[in-house]
């Protein structure tokens, strides 16, 4: 199967997507506050620059995107039909780095959670996961 655009425009579709305030990450961001958590976004201080850290608790909430790291079991975690082996790599490469930066993290004394794009469909399911972290 190929791709259904031509290279540049797939090169264009991509050069757009965000690494940062995606939908997820405002969806959880919005949660934590609504639940009266306050917190920083982005500590360039810290591993990996954590999406959502809540130093007051020593947490760190990590928001991924299913496909750009390779939920495991997930439907939107799809290897493109073309330009298989850049993907392949491109994704082994991000969750090997995830891996790397929360074991990093652990080390340094922070709770960390990661919280999936397909998780934040859910929004009782998602509050009731983030209680359970924040409260333990």
């Amino acid at each position: 199967m190929t791709d259904v655009f031509d290279p540049e425009t797939r090169s264009r579709i991509m050069s757009r997507v965000k690494g940062r305030d995606t939908s997820p990450e405002l969806i959880v961001r919005r949660m934590l506050h609504a639940m009266g958590y306050r917190f920083r976004l982005h500590d360039a201080s810290l591993p990996g620059r954590p999406d959502i850290v809540l130093p007051r608790h020593g947490k760190i909430v990590q928001v991924h995107g299913c496909f750009w790291h390779g939920h495991r079991g997930c439907k939107r975690a799809t290897t493109p039909a073309s330009n298989t082996e850049f993907w392949k790599n491109k994704i082994e490469g991000n969750k090997a780095r995830d891996s790397r930066v929360e074991r990093r993290l652990r080390r340094w004394g922070w709770s960390v959670m990661t919280v999936w794009e397909c998780q934040t469909k859910d929004p009782d399911r998602l509050r009731r996961r983030l209680n359970g972290f924040m409260t333990r």
